[in-house]
């Protein structure tokens, strides 16, 4: 089986300091869906594990949340493709749960749900606290420069292991050409 984790915001879609808050705000990084396709003709099974903090801030609520992840399988429908799970922690930092990435609490419960190890599976995201807990868990930390990435290579010390790409695109270029 091969899995892909993916984070949304700044890697799937545009990311926004001020919250992407509605179904009109989600917006796909051009060449991300299509991305995404190619995966799931390569035989990945592609998870998207994502802070949603927004939920528990009030910006926006759980069906708003729901309605831009119907957008986002609407339009990879039209493409052929699919994500297989979307896992979210809906808590604020001060929340101190055990879900929000940099914790590992997303990650272990793909690992339990999926009965595999995540070691060397693959996981895209555009900030540190994407990669932490990939790293943590033994799985295959990739940057890309889109969203928050390009700020994030900026502060990448003690993180040499990381794999750094332009975008979705070309992250998934590098890994079905390996």
């Amino acid at each position: 089986m091969k899995l892909i984790i993916l984070d949304r915001d700044g890697v799937i879609n545009q990311d926004s300091d001020e919250y992407v808050k509605s179904v009109d705000e989600w917006i796909p990084i051009a060449g991300s869906l299509e991305a995404i396709a190619r995966l799931n003709q390569a035989g990945y099974q592609v998870l998207v594990a994502t802070n949603q903090s927004g939920v528990g801030r009030g910006y926006y609520d759980l069906s708003t949340l729901n309605a831009m992840h119907q957008k986002m399988h609407k339009l990879l429908s039209k493409l052929g493709a699919h994500v297989d799970a979307i896992l979210f922690c809906p808590h604020t930092p001060e929340d101190n749960c055990l879900c929000r990435k940099p914790a590992t609490g997303m990650y272990e419960e793909i690992a339990n749900r999926w009965g595999t190890s995540l070691k060397g599976v693959p996981v895209v995201g555009d900030t540190r606290r994407d990669l932490e807990p990939a790293i943590a868990m033994g799985a295959r930390p990739i940057l890309v420069k889109t969203g928050k990435g390009a700020q994030t290579m900026l502060d990448l010390s003690n993180m040499k292991t990381i794999e750094i790409y332009e975008n979705l695109a070309h992250a998934v270029d590098g890994l079905l050409t390996a």
